[in-house]
């Protein structure tokens, strides 16, 4: 526990700005806000703001990707209660809009210089801690993105973690909290316990007992619903020795890499915001008065710390980093370019304000060779060539598997062969047979009781499955010999644990009331005592802690307190609770400070939740 508090205390307030965009886009379906809204069908309304059926959609699409890539490709996301997945869906969307209209009427605000510098400094971005605009646009488009898209989503989970950031971080507790915790965790229990046995041994069973179990629970014996499958199987691997790399491509595929290779330049800037609270003519004026102080002899990153409004910047003296060109503003951009290592330009309107720009460094791009990078260069092309022919293989071995009444035909198309899996259930063999979306498929009337052949199974990116029902064995009551002994092991362990639940209920009577000491209560192994436990007490049953920790404090050191538990096995321990320690040492400050960090984090998540549900409450929301 005391680990947890530690590790919990941090919070989300040291998480890097990566952490916000790969978490927030993971978990809040954000993806969906920046496609395309045409239709003019609505899911919400909130506050008269539209939710498009299109977001909720793409929405719940997300949280299927999300779930698989958790889950791992056996997840079969069509398993997924539609209804379900739509709620939850909505409901966050709804959620991030209200948020954001909070946020907007808070007039939280990210500068467009500081999503420049997150953007450029993100490692997923890098090359050798260099931005690569070849990274970045390569990591936007794999998830739908245009440039401008992505800079809108990013500002908004920034403005999104500034308000809840604002609102949790603002949890506070007092003194007497933080101590009346730290008493409760560090306390320490002195108990004993005594274990009675459950006995299978003594139970007597009679087979009439056996076989009126049988009867009054026939619908838990009968026989597992098994099919036996035929399936062919089509792999991506299968497609390289029958493609080839003719040299012009490489040599192409060559010139197109070292064609991307751009210079790299640090830039440091001092910016001046235009903003309500700052005109033109006033942001002009600051940013030609620090010009002239530069011109002057006066140090560059000490301005920048004093004076830039570009908070993202100004604690490293305006310090960009390295970046290539695409990245920037292009007012900016040009100025940049223009300048010699070491120099400062005039001042430059950019669409954020007014900046100054200095040059620090220049990194030239290293040409690889082309022998270095044919091996690379080979097997991508190899790769694109692969995967246009097996995904033409795949939907072809689909098209024909839809209209052949078996799997020879499709099989023979593609010089496959029908194989034949071993005969299974509804929860899955082994191999192929326990991947979610072969279930699915097996147990689908379309296969199942049509007699179809199945769609395009993807079981993995290199591996596509075709599958039709051979044999389908319905279920059957077994025959109560079959199942005599699994019955008779199960309600002889029921009676030996109701046995000794009741020998324990009744012995705790007796020591509660002062008719059994406890001296004389006995188990086969007696009292086992145990001093000074901690609530993360190694060697105790968690059911046995657990129940210790509930128990009140004992009245006087002469007067126990007695509980029982019922463990998992069927053995029955008495707790005797003997005395409740508090710790007596002051806390030392780093423990104070650990402690008021858990409890405010704590406090000011509640905080939030509570801010969240009091907009829902207060909002016009509208569900179509």
């Amino acid at each position: 526990m005391l680990q947890n508090i530690r590790d919990n205390s941090q919070g989300w307030i040291a998480k890097t700005i990566i952490g916000v965009i790969v978490a927030l886009m993971a978990f809040t379906g954000i993806e969906a806000i920046f496609t395309s809204q045409s239709t003019t069908q609505q899911a919400a309304k909130v506050n008269g703001e539209e939710v498009s059926q299109n977001e909720l959609s793409q929405a719940m699409e997300v949280q299927r990707r999300q779930l698989m890539q958790r889950l791992g490709k056996d997840f079969d996301a069509s398993l997924l209660d539609d209804k379900l997945l739509r709620e939850a869906a909505l409901k966050g969307l709804i959620e991030r809009k209200l948020l954001l209209q909070s946020a907007k009427d808070a007039h939280l605000a990210f500068s467009q210089a500081a999503l420049d510098q997150q953007i450029v400094n993100t490692p997923d971005f890098q090359e050798n801690g260099v931005f690569s605009p070849e990274r970045f646009d390569q990591y936007i488009r794999q998830r739908g993105y245009t440039r401008l898209q992505f800079r809108q989503m990013l500002e908004q989970e920034l403005i999104l973690s500034q308000l809840s950031s604002g609102l949790a971080g603002s949890g506070f507790v007092t003194d007497d909290e933080v101590l009346a915790f730290a008493r409760l965790e560090k306390q320490t229990r002195d108990f004993a316990t005594l274990t009675l046995k459950a006995d299978p041994k003594s139970v007597k069973l009679a087979d009439d007992e056996v076989k009126a179990y049988y009867d009054k629970n026939a619908s838990q014996f009968m026989s597992q619903e098994q099919v036996v499958l035929d399936y062919i199987e089509l792999k991506k691997e299968a497609f390289f020795s029958k493609v080839e790399v003719k040299d012009e491509d490489l040599q192409a595929a060559y010139q197109q890499e070292i064609g991307n290779l751009a210079e790299q330049r640090d830039a440091a800037h001092i910016l001046i915001e235009v903003s309500d609270k700052q005109t033109e003519a006033q942001a002009k004026a600051k940013i030609d008065e620090i010009k002239q102080r530069l011109d002057k002899g006066e140090d560059f990153a000490k301005l920048a710390k004093e004076l830039s409004d570009d908070q993202g910047s100004k604690a490293t003296g305006g310090d960009l980093g390295y970046a290539g060109k695409g990245v920037y503003d292009p007012a900016f951009e040009e100025a940049l370019y223009a300048l010699d290592k070491g120099a400062v330009s005039a001042p430059v309107r950019s669409s954020y304000g007014w900046h100054v720009i200095k040059l620090l460094g220049v990194q030239a791009p290293e040409i690889p060779t082309f022998a270095s990078l044919k091996d690379k260069l080979t097997r991508e092309l190899k790769t694109a060539q692969v995967e246009q022919k097996f995904v033409e293989a795949s939907k072809a071995l689909e098209d024909s598997a839809f209209e052949a009444s078996d799997l020879s035909q499709p099989a023979q198309e593609q010089g496959l062969q029908v194989q034949t899996t071993a005969a299974f259930g509804r929860e899955g063999g082994e191999g192929l047979t326990a991947n979610r979306q072969v279930l699915q498929a097996a147990f689908s009337p379309e296969v199942l009781e049509e007699g179809s052949n199945s769609g395009a199974i993807e079981l993995d990116p290199d591996t596509v499955l075709i599958v039709r029902v051979k044999e389908h064995k319905k279920p059957e009551q077994q025959p109560l010999e079959n199942v005599t002994a699994a019955i008779r092991d199960h309600l002889i362990q029921l009676r030996a644990g109701e046995a000794v639940e009741a020998k324990g209920q009744a012995l705790l009577a007796d020591l509660r009331a002062g008719k059994t000491p406890v001296a004389q209560a006995k188990g086969e192994q007696g009292w086992k005592v145990i001093e000074a436990a901690s609530r993360s007490q190694e060697g105790v049953e968690p059911s046995v802690l657990q129940a210790l920790f509930r128990m009140n404090k004992p009245e006087a050191a002469d007067k126990s307190t007695f509980t029982g538990v019922t463990l998992a096995n069927g053995d029955y321990v008495v707790i005797q609770l003997k005395g409740v320690s508090e710790p007596k040492e002051g806390l030392s400050d780093e423990d104070k400070a650990m402690y008021r960090r858990f409890l405010a984090s704590r406090s000011g998540q509640q905080d939030f939740a509570a801010f969240r549900a009091e907009l829902e409450a207060k909002a016009k929301i509208e569900r179509f």
